[in-house]
């Protein structure tokens, strides 16, 4: 345990003790929001990301423990481990290396080298590979294998099986895989050719070679999808003749022995035959799996942008699910999300009844005091903008839209939590209710959405999907946590990703709250069933209960540090009444010239936790996303057809990938910044340069209609 403990600090560059501290917590059942917020005093001040990364690698270096044990219990169980075997499972720093050790050991199907032990010719195998005869004929030697009981007819087939032999113990050799493995990593080279003639979105890797160690990881995954789809075939060319000359040298004795030419062949049959195909695939599949961790990084990190997005607070929203034939659905909600109509529309073709929608739009705007239209990005999305966008032009109040993601709407609808939650509505009027709410609060609706589902990743069907799963599930958590959660309004979605609490918890919670008409306090919640004491410490920090009598209860101090809370604001000469008032202008600057430390100490907290309060104190119920540019809302509409080159336009980013960001620059087709053009300067890394949601200036470089492809750049751009 000292060992993992000292290679993760090691690994993460902080120190010893902020990783026995963070290990220590993790193993007592802490969460790791709770870590990070309430327990800065133990960790050091580490914060979400770098305690999930430990964790990550806390997890994977025990289960690396555990295999080196198993392995080496299974060797011992042969009689087999040897202090040498045991030293190199000691010093094997990979599940590959300890694996690769494993490998003659491991039981196998029946190969030609099993099949050649059966015929008894592992003694002419040994005999061959030890090189000490000078002299003599090999086939002779050979002969004396023959046994046609066991299947042996001639020299020559006694010969082949201890090739075989050979062969398989070359390939199995732990010290040789992981050599070959890493001279293949270092000068191989992926290649890939057209599979079929019609075109596809494959065809720049119809003739495409890299080398190995410089491929991108989204290439290695278009490569793998394209492989999959038969649209390509891949191989790796691996230095061939000098793997094999290394393995004779290696392999081959030096004092001239009759079966040179024998173990020569096994040689090069040992790498053609079963070391290269092996180690192919081993290699192919380090580069999926390194191409999917980058992959789920950034999904994760576009998750993450994309759930903080800044809610737009006390607006009147009516949501509309564009179609064709079925109509347009509508749904009115409150400021508060409360559901006051819903509709349908046929504004769009084949009915075309603009002049009733429109009159129905405008009555249901007056009557609700509708202030803004989101207008889902799915089938008929443009017809239904441009319509939408020609009666905002004839109010005389003002009503702007915004074109909103729909990606996983459908899955909601059409889900147990969406029949649970509006079980008078059908499923594309959910739906429209769905697509309102995500204009007014992206955080609290997206939460009911299988992350996978939406769509701001590359490739996230092609990668593990528990891995990506328990990734984007972090992220979830780390983001209502970070931005706490009322306990008065939260669905159970939204519960369920509160620290410490599980979604039968959460339904719990629910329940608790419908009979006893809502939580008046925070220490409530340890009468919800199954909510014990741990969970309580966990999970209470990060509920607000808005408009309670203790407005400790609507800020993230916790209930552990009320008491400290108040000697805190004696101290200053101040109450709990004036942070409701807001009259607590003065206070860091009070705290500040009592001395920080001296104050931290007098109440009974770390200096983290102190500065947590006064911020907290300061900005009572804050959300942190407020402070973020509000969403870029529209008033008009425009075409593809209205783009020119050098045109500049406000844009939102969608999405960011590896090789670049797709904007939203309101023309319902998303424009590309390459890589290249995203700064001034050099860019490395897309996310070092822009986020999901950010409101961006961009100029036109080109425009494809007919392929719906828009160039854009940030080059100049401030």
């Amino acid at each position: 345990m000292t060992d993992i403990l000292t290679r993760l600090a090691k690994e993460l560059s902080i120190r010893q003790a902020q990783v026995d501290s963070a290990v220590k917590l993790i193993d007592e059942g802490n969460t790791i929001p709770f870590i990070a917020r309430y327990r800065k005093e133990v960790t050091g001040g580490l914060d979400d990301q770098v305690l999930r990364e430990l964790y990550d690698r806390l997890m994977y270096l025990r289960n690396l423990e555990s295999r080196r044990e198993e392995v080496r219990r299974l060797i011992e169980s042969q009689e087999k481990l040897t202090a040498e075997i045991n030293e190199s499972l000691n010093k094997a720093d990979s599940l590959q290396e300890i694996e690769d050790i494993y490998r003659p050991f491991k039981p196998k199907r029946r190969t030609r080298a099993s099949i050649a032990r059966e015929k008894g010719l592992e003694p002419l195998a040994v005999i061959i590979y030890a090189q000490k005869l000078t002299k003599g004929d090999v086939l002779l030697i050979a002969s004396d294998f023959i046994d046609p009981e066991k299947g042996v007819e001639t020299a020559e087939e006694a010969l082949a099986g201890a090739m075989d032999i050979i062969a398989e113990t070359i390939s199995d050799n732990a010290q040789y895989r992981r050599a070959i493995r890493e001279l293949t990593f270092k000068e191989g080279v992926l290649i890939t050719a057209a599979k079929k003639e019609e075109d596809s979105p494959y065809r720049m890797y119809y003739d495409f070679k890299e080398p190995v160690q410089k491929i991108l990881p989204h290439r290695v995954l278009a490569i793998n999808r394209g492989e999959k789809e038969e649209f390509l075939s891949v191989k790796l060319e691996a230095p061939e003749i000098r793997i094999i000359d290394w393995l004779k040298s290696r392999t081959l004795s030096k004092t001239g022995s009759i079966f040179r030419d024998p173990i020569e062949k096994a040689i090069e049959d040992a790498y053609r035959r079963l070391i290269a195909p092996s180690i192919e695939n081993e290699i192919r599949g380090g580069l999926t799996e390194a191409a999917s961790e980058q992959a789920i990084k950034v999904f994760s990190e576009n998750l993450r942008n994309l759930l903080l997005q800044p809610p737009v607070k006390g607006r009147v929203v009516l949501g509309l699910d564009p179609a064709y034939r079925t109509g347009c659905k509508l749904a009115v909600v409150t400021e508060t999300g409360s559901v006051l109509h819903t509709g349908v529309i046929y504004p769009t073709p084949p009915q075309n009844k603009t002049a009733e929608a429109t009159a129905a739009l405008k009555a249901l705007i007056a009557k609700y005091r509708v202030d803004i239209i989101a207008i889902g990005n799915g089938t008929a999305s443009r017809e239904t903008e441009i319509f939408a966008a020609g009666v905002i032009r004839t109010l005389d109040r003002k009503v702007r839209y915004m074109v909103v993601s729909e990606a996983g709407a459908s899955v909601y609808s059409a889900s147990k939590l969406g029949a649970e939650e509006f079980p008078e509505f059908d499923v594309s009027l959910r739906s429209a209710v769905s697509i309102a709410r995500r204009l007014q609060d992206p955080l609290a609706e997206l939460v009911k959405i299988d992350p996978k589902a939406i769509g701001v990743g590359q490739y996230q069907h092609d990668m593990n999907q528990k891995r990506l799963g328990e990734a984007l599930s972090g992220v979830v958590e780390s983001c209502v946590n970070n931005v706490g959660v009322d306990l008065n309004t939260a669905s159970p979605s939204l519960l369920s990703y509160v620290a410490g609490i599980n979604s039968t918890v959460a339904g719990n919670i629910v329940e608790y709250r419908e009979v006893s008409g809502g939580f008046k306090a925070r220490k409530e919640l340890l009468k919800v069933k199954k909510l014990g004491d741990k969970t309580f410490q966990q999970c209470a920090g990060f509920l607000r209960i808005p408009g309670t009598e203790n407005i400790l209860d609507n800020t993230s101090v916790h209930p552990e540090s009320y008491e400290a809370c108040k000697a805190l604001l004696k101290l200053t000469g101040h109450t709990l009444e004036e942070i409701s008032k807001k009259r607590l202008d003065n206070l860091r600057t009070e705290v500040e010239k009592l001395g920080i430390e001296k104050v931290a100490a007098e109440i009974g907290v770390g200096v983290p936790t102190l500065q947590d309060m006064i911020s907290e104190l300061l900005k009572p119920g804050r959300d942190p996303r407020d402070e973020l540019p509000p969403p870029l809302l529209s008033e008009d509409v425009m075409d593809i057809a209205d783009l020119k080159p050098d045109m500049i336009l406000d844009g939102t980013v969608r999405n960011v990938v590896d090789f670049g960001a797709f904007v939203d620059i309101g023309v319902h087709q998303d424009g590309l910044v390459h890589i290249s053009e995203l700064s001034d300067r050099f860019v490395k890394n897309a996310m070092d340069a822009v986020a999901v949601g950010d409101i961006v200036k961009v100029r036109v470089l080109d425009v494809d209609a007919k392929r719906k492809r828009i160039s854009l750049s940030m080059k100049g751009m401030k």
